[in-house]
Formats: C-alpha cells, sequence, structure tokens
C-alpha cells in the first residue's frame, strides 16, 4: 500500500479520530468503529482512518494481528448515502488525507497481517468488504447479513468481487440482485463466516484464535498472505467497479432510489 508514509503512520498515536478508535496491546491492533449513532455508515473520511491505521499495520512489525469490531447493534451499514449525495458532517479528525485515491475493497488485501472481524451486529451493503476482506469472521447466532442496494436504485459492484473471492458466484448473483437478508448459518455454509459465536462466548472464540495465531510465525504468514494477494485477479478492477457505481448513482433510477430512501417511501421505477 501506498496511502501513507511510514512517517505519517509513526505517529498514529498521537492523533485524534472522528469516527474509530484504535488500541494496541501484545501484538494485536483493535480496530472498532465508532459510528453507532449512524450504524457505523461509511463515508470518506471514516474510510480515511481506517485505512490510516491498516497502512500503519502494514509498516509496524510489532502488530501481528488486527482485530476489528463495531459498536452498536449495526456493524457496518455500507457507505453514507447522505454522503454520496455530497453531504458530510463536521468532524475534528487530524487524520492526513491519502498521498492515493482508496479503493476500500483492496485495502485488506494489502496488508498481509492476519485480520479478525467480531461481528456483534448487523451488516449492510458495503459493510461486506470487512467480512470478505477479513481473513477470519467471527458472527453472532443472530445477526442479520443484507444487501439492499438494488432497492436503492444502486448495485453492490465493489462488494461483488470481495465476495466473490469467498462464497459461490452463483450464490453471490442472487444475493445481489435479489438483494434479500441472508441469515449468519448461510453465510457459514457458503464460506462468508468461520464460525458462530452467542453473546456469552463470541469473545473466548476470539481470543482463543488470537493465541492460535501468536503460536505461528508471524513472518511465514505474512509471505503467505502477500503470495495469496499476487495470485489473485488483478486490483484494478475495484477501480473499474467504483466507476461503474459512480455511473449508476447519476441514473434517474439511481436518483430516484436515493430520493425515496430519504424520504422513506417506495421508489418508483423509470428504468432509466
Amino acid at each position: 500500500m501506498n496511502l501513507y508514509t511510514s512517517e505519517q503512520t509513526s505517529i498514529i498515536h498521537e492523533h485524534k479520530f472522528a469516527f474509530i478508535q484504535i488500541e494496541e496491546e501484545d501484538h494485536v491492533l483493535t480496530l472498532t468503529l465508532n459510528r453507532a449513532n449512524k450504524k457505523n455508515a461509511l463515508h470518506p473520511q471514516m474510510v480515511n482512518e481506517i485505512a490510516f491505521v491498516l497502512q500503519y499495520a502494514y509498516f509496524q512489525k510489532s502488530v501481528w494481528m488486527i482485530v476489528i469490531q463495531a459498536k452498536g447493534d449495526v456493524f457496518c451499514a455500507g457507505a453514507d448515502l447522505k454522503a454520496l449525495a455530497g453531504i458530510i458532517e463536521p468532524n475534528d479528525s487530524t487524520i492526513p488525507r491519502p498521498n492515493a485515491e482508496i479503493l476500500i475493497g483492496e485495502l485488506f488485501n494489502k496488508v498481509f497481517k492476519p485480520t479478525i472481524a467480531k461481528v456483534t451486529g448487523d451488516v449492510y451493503a458495503g459493510g461486506f468488504f470487512f467480512l470478505a476482506g477479513c481473513n477470519i469472521v467471527v458472527a453472532l447466532d443472530d445477526v442479520k447479513f443484507g444487501l439492499p442496494e438494488v432497492k436503492r436504485g444502486l448495485y453492490p459492484f465493489q462488494v461483488m468481487a470481495a465476495l466473490l473471492k469467498v462464497m459461490p458466484s452463483r450464490k453471490v448473483l442472487d444475493w445481489c440482485i435479489r438483494g434479500y437478508n441472508l441469515p449468519v448459518q448461510e453465510a457459514l455454509r457458503y464460506g462468508l463466516v468461520t464460525a458462530i459465536a452467542t453473546i456469552e462466548d463470541i469473545d473466548d472464540q476470539v481470543s482463543a484464535i488470537i493465541r492460535e495465531l501468536k503460536g505461528n510465525s508471524p513472518s511465514a504468514i505474512r509471505f503467505g498472505l502477500r503470495a495469496y494477494d499476487h495470485i489473485q485477479p488483478a486490483a484494478e478492477q475495484h477501480k473499474y467497479l467504483h466507476e461503474m457505481l459512480q455511473k449508476t448513482v447519476m441514473t434517474q433510477d439511481g436518483q430516484e432510489g436515493l430520493r425515496a430512501f430519504r424520504e422513506k417511501r417506495k421508489p418508483k421505477w423509470s428504468g432509466e
């Protein structure tokens, strides 16, 4: 990754984060999505903070693994639709602007450290970048997984590409074009989830995985994940898919879907 320099990330603990929290202890970096009042929906500033932390983990040799979790009952609701319309809330984040365009679909693949998603809330739309990008996903037994983009006049282009790395293509396409909620038990069967936990034992399950990873060679894992990334399809696909999303947003159906969502009504599609 070349989004930030090692010098920029070296002072990470001096920065102020507005939308996430971080904690570093005993080779484990924990990143917590901290926008529960907005269902942890992603906008450019929040993605910038996440990218900065992952870039830090990439450079920092003392970080052997990353745990990603979230506050609130929604792990991540995907893209902030108000942000798509150009509306961004004021914030006091001090994270510098990246040196290149951030493509969230590529972020997790370029860290080359084991990433664990601890999913204690529902996941929708772009929230699946976390699940598809992490190496291990432990989810509560009652969470909901939804891809509602087509009901908003949009399509989960980049999410589709990310999901295709871990799930069968026919199931991914069916999910994308129908926009339903996928039960967590099916997510386990199709490979999106590694393990299902209860609220009482999810912390123990994640801790056990961390202990197991600490018993393995960080260097071997790093080189193995780098090799895996090397044999995957060209990363340029995410740039193309991001452009396709922008085109879809600007269609009449895209604009109608966003208006209908804001106005809490059923959209009237024109097919244009």
